[in-house]
């Protein structure tokens, strides 16, 4: 009788509440806070006295897991194992060991792989020669040039600015960063950036810029950028200079100027070698005698 009537006067509660709200929009709802309040102190009370409260913390305990143990690794002793099976015919032969087999294969694929670096370049309108004047003109630095670093960001990105960038002769591109200066023409075609100037011709951007008296390739007649290769009639190389430093020659311009001159150099010697053994021929030639005329 007493949870009725005490619900009765909640419910009554509630509904003068309700009415409040209703004829004053603007009430103060610490009155309903206290009713909530009073409600929670009163459901604690009627659930300790029936002894749920207990109940629900001890079914709350049994539900709870146990810690579970970490699984412990099982080491066995290589000794302690029963000998493995062997056939009697076999027991008297070494046991193979096939990793030093395989090891051995795949480092001399590795090595052939290495030694067996190949440039193709396709043949042009024009054969391509250079002359000693032109191998002697290839640069040299003194100082190594860490590339991919001098004009690119934090994030390895290369910096583009059409305003205050400067454009390469080699690579066409309008990059911030170091770039040269031709003291011969003083011409846009004499600026080469650090990395192409490193790659493709084996010079430093920072040596050539305190030299008053460095030319640019151009000058000197041995740019192998594709402009320039097809002005002359041969075909562009491509990106090489990784297969260049393989074969161990400082820069794409060395190799083209050395392997080449080699190789007419070489095709030189033997059509003067086919001369020379021809005309030994011819002299040594023995003459036929012609039959008198009766």
């Amino acid at each position: 009788m007493g949870t009725r009537r005490k619900k009765n006067e909640a419910s009554i509660a509630a509904e003068d509440i309700i009415q409040d709200t209703e004829n004053e929009p603007e009430v103060d709802t610490s009155r309903y806070e206290l009713m909530r309040d009073q409600r929670i102190r009163e459901n604690k009370e009627r659930m300790h006295k029936l002894g749920l409260l207990g109940l629900s913390l001890q079914l709350r305990k049994q539900n709870e897991k146990p810690p579970s143990d970490k699984k412990r690794k099982i080491t066995i002793d290589a000794a302690s194992l029963p000998p493995q099976r062997r056939s009697s015919r076999l027991s008297t032969v070494e046991p193979v060991n096939y990793s030093d087999f395989f090891g051995n294969a795949k480092r001399e694929s590795s090595s052939k792989e290495e030694k067996e670096v190949e440039i193709n370049i396709p043949e042009g309108k024009t054969p391509e020669v250079y002359t000693e004047e032109q191998e002697n003109l290839l640069g040299d630095c003194e100082s190594v040039w860490e590339l991919f670093v001098d004009g690119y960001d934090e994030d390895g990105e290369r910096m583009y600015d059409p305003i205050k960038g400067e454009t390469c002769h080699q690579c066409r591109q309008k990059t911030l960063g170091q770039h040269t200066g031709c003291n011969n023409c003083e011409l846009a075609h004499g600026q080469f950036c650090g990395d192409c100037l490193y790659m493709r011709y084996g010079e430093n951007v920072m040596e050539a810029n305190r030299n008053p008296k460095w030319t640019c390739p151009v000058c000197r007649e041995i740019c192998n950028c594709s402009r320039c290769r097809r002005g002359n009639g041969w075909m562009p190389t491509g990106n090489i200079y990784r297969k260049v430093l393989k074969m161990g020659f400082k820069s794409v311009a060395h190799y083209l100027i050395q392997t080449y001159r080699s190789e007419k150099s070489m095709e030189g010697s033997d059509a003067v070698k086919e001369s020379e053994t021809s005309a030994d021929t011819t002299v040594n030639r023995p003459r036929r005698r012609r039959g008198l005329r009766s």
